[in-house]
């Protein structure tokens, strides 16, 4: 029989969607289990954690579980981090479905997987967030954003309302977006840019304002969705200005990873960088959370090992 080769521990989120709709399973006796209710609270529980000597955490809830684990590890692991595995118990869940976390990946798959001779690992980067403004921590995530990309995000939520979750959700909110930026007026609020100024690496942004700033370490997005480009490990970059020139036949090469000389000329404009430094008044997104504009540096953080189905 398969003995477990290190020390388990499971944040378990009860307010994510999928642990708010059904009973907790059973705890698997030797496992470790927290249901921390505040950022502090995470905080210790890694402590813990890595005092402890787990070596594998399991993420039991959606994005915004995952983003709020990663900001606090370095503090708990320093530069020896955890294996990572993830449950998708959110609404949209993209980090597991870059990782190919689907159904049936659950807390017994996982610990059997963990369990083998040789687990199969995925290695993937999140981004870190930080402000200039000392007073705000850095933030480790996967997706970040400004611009229309604020206003979908908070779309999403609406659409969350209606019953609609994981890949028909971003389907669903990416319709609407691109319907209301299509269809508005110079003056709807899906058409208005964002002023800012910045640096990819060493190279300004160009100057004016912007439709949507993005940048991810991800390979997969929902539907195979492509807008950076086809699949890397780097940092790559979204900068499209504002507002959207020739967007209907931009979409769908755009969407599609493809290449296209007339993109750039038309103010898209895709980039792999190791830094991004930003100046936004308004509010950016990570991983799904809003949180306020100012002096932003976005970086490739450590790599993370995620156990993988």
């Amino acid at each position: 029989m398969a003995v477990a080769l290190t020390k388990v521990g499971v944040v378990h989120n009860p307010r994510s969607h999928a642990n708010r709709q059904q009973a907790a399973g059973t705890r698997p006796e030797g496992v470790l289990w927290v249901e921390p209710a505040t950022p502090q609270a995470l905080a210790e529980d890694m402590r813990r954690f890595a005092a402890d000597g787990v070596g594998l955490v399991v993420i039991d809830g959606g994005d915004g579980t995952v983003r709020e684990v990663l900001t606090v590890l370095p503090d708990a692991y320093g530069d020896q981090p955890p294996v990572l595995a993830i449950l998708a118990s959110g609404k949209t869940n993209i980090l597991a479905l870059d990782l190919g976390a689907r159904r049936g990946w659950d807390l017994d798959a996982i610990l059997s997987r963990a369990a083998q001779a040789q687990p199969f690992y995925k290695t993937r980067t999140p981004l870190e967030v930080s402000w200039t403004d000392a007073a705000r921590h850095p933030v480790r995530g996967f997706v970040f954003g400004l611009g229309a990309f604020v206003r979908a995000t908070q779309m999403s939520q609406s659409v969350h309302k209606m019953g609609a979750y994981h890949s028909l959700s971003v389907a669903l909110t990416l319709a609407g977006a691109a319907f209301g930026t299509l269809f508005g007026g110079r003056r709807d609020q899906w058409r208005q840019g964002v002023r800012l100024t910045g640096q990819v690496d060493d190279q300004p942004l160009p100057i004016g304002e912007r439709f949507v700033l993005m940048a991810t370490t991800l390979k997969r997005l929902p539907f195979g969705l492509k807008p950076f480009g086809p699949p890397t490990d780097t940092m790559k970059v979204l900068d499209v200005d504002s507002p959207p020139r020739l967007l209907l036949a931009a979409l769908p090469t755009l969407l599609a990873g493809r290449a296209a000389p007339w993109l750039g000329r038309n103010g898209y404009r895709r980039q792999e960088a190791e830094r991004l430094t930003v100046s936004v008044p308004e509010a950016v997104i990570v991983d799904g959370e809003v949180f306020p504009g100012g002096e932003l540096l976005v970086r490739r953080g450590a790599p993370m090992r995620f156990l993988a189905p």
